[in-house]
């Protein structure tokens, strides 16, 4: 959430320069105001101009500017952010920072901050692994610096390796984070995704509507407070969230396995997957022919995963969702009573802007006293913050449960 979010970018003389223009557009759509600082260097590969049209803002290049325009630039821009980035960061930067020279715009204003920051490194893989390269980022660390690890791949040298800019999406979520409250420290939350496929033969299977939009949007909240996730993560079309763990399972037997083989190691428990009730009783080896014959399906019931969780649960918080098409308070109630949650968020089909499938959602989070939190339509990330709001209020009272 970074709308309103004061970002200082530092450029700095790489050939991944270029990719601060995406970077600086990213940030700005999300709603951020970004200023930037490029070093001499960088303006060689990446000209001012262009992060000045990007970023709406002035771009400082000089420690000195015109008498007009001074105003101790590097206090100023200090005193402006709520975060600073360097991205990306080369190994001239990265070796200042660590030994407190401030020679340039760029490292001066860094030396001024106390604001959090994050550096980017971004180099020829044997730059990166020099010894001393990786004595500063370690010494940088100590001092509270976010260092991102490098992606890894082909290289503007041709050659193959660490050293690339971590991906644009992956840099905005650290911000995010860094921006973020750190109140979910120390929890483990094991949050489950998505729909399951329940096979009939090889080339068909039984599944619903869930796009586990609001599953990733748990898991990408909850890491950004500081919990260790694990996802558990039926078969989507998302891009995978950076989690600590994430775990790929197709049928409700597969995610019934995966969630009793990981749950008693967490604190939290969020059941956002829309598991299939029933699969096909037998699966058929080969395909199923056309033919004018009218074909039944015999089913059977899947595992309750929740309500078996609910049952030997102790001081695990448990989250369940109910989505329903009627009776919606009522089904919710009683399905939380029945299953032993802790909580349950309630959200029905014939809600406009809610369900399968959209980036919003409109929900009502119910407690064990029976207490509603009824919310208006929302993003489906803003759903997840109010959520884990909860979540932490039950934390709270049992005193954490942190292992």
């Amino acid at each position: 959430m970074l709308k309103g979010k004061k970002i200082v970018l530092g450029i700095t003389g790489g050939i991944a320069a270029y990719k601060a223009a995406e970077l600086t557009r990213a940030l700005v759509k999300e709603g951020a105001q970004v200023k930037v600082i490029m070093t001499k260097n960088a303006t060689e590969f990446i000209s001012p101009l262009t992060l000045q049209t990007l970023s709406n803002n002035i771009v400082y290049t000089e420690m000195y500017l015109p008498t007009e325009q001074y105003d101790m630039s590097h206090i100023a821009l200090a005193e402006f952010a709520d975060a600073f980035v360097i991205a990306p960061a080369t190994g001239n930067i990265i070796g200042k920072l660590a030994s407190g020279i401030a020679d340039d715009l760029l490292s001066t204003t860094i030396m001024a901050a106390d604001k959090p920051t994050l550096i980017c490194p971004a180099m020829n893989d044997k730059m990166l692994a020099n010894p001393i390269v990786q004595e500063n980022i370690n010494k940088l660390k100590k001092n509270n610096y976010v260092i991102m690890k490098s992606g890894v791949g082909e290289l503007a040298c041709k050659t193959q390796g660490a050293g690339r800019l971590p991906e644009i999406p992956e840099i905005v979520e650290e911000i995010e984070k860094l921006l973020t409250p750190q109140n979910l420290a120390g929890e483990k939350i094991l949050i489950t995704a998505g729909p399951t496929e329940e096979p009939l033969d090889p080339v068909r299977f039984i599944t619903n509507l869930s796009s586990g939009k609001m599953g990733y949007a748990l898991a990408k909240v909850a890491q950004r407070h500081g919990a260790k996730v694990t996802l558990i993560t039926g078969p989507t079309n998302l891009s995978l969230p950076l989690v600590e763990n994430i775990i790929k399972v197709r049928t409700a037997q597969e995610m019934y396995k995966a969630v009793i083989d990981n749950y008693k190691n967490s604190t939290v428990i969020i059941k956002a997957a829309a598991v299939a009730d029933y699969r096909p009783k037998v699966f058929v080896k080969e395909k199923i022919k056309k033919d004018d014959k009218t074909r039944s399906i015999e089913l059977e019931r899947n595992p309750d995963i929740i309500a078996e969780i609910g049952q030997n649960k102790k001081n695990i918080v448990l989250v369940g969702f109910a989505m329903e098409t009627k009776d919606l308070l009522a089904n919710a109630r009683e399905k939380l009573k029945k299953k032993n949650m802790d909580l349950i968020v309630a959200n029905s089909l014939r809600e406009e802007g809610a369900g399968f499938q959209t980036d919003t959602n409109k929900i009502t989070i119910i407690d064990r006293e029976g207490d509603l939190q009824s919310l208006p339509v929302m993003t489906k990330i803003e759903a997840a913050e109010k959520i884990l709001e909860r979540v932490e209020e039950l934390l709270k009272k049992i005193g954490g449960s942190k292992k």
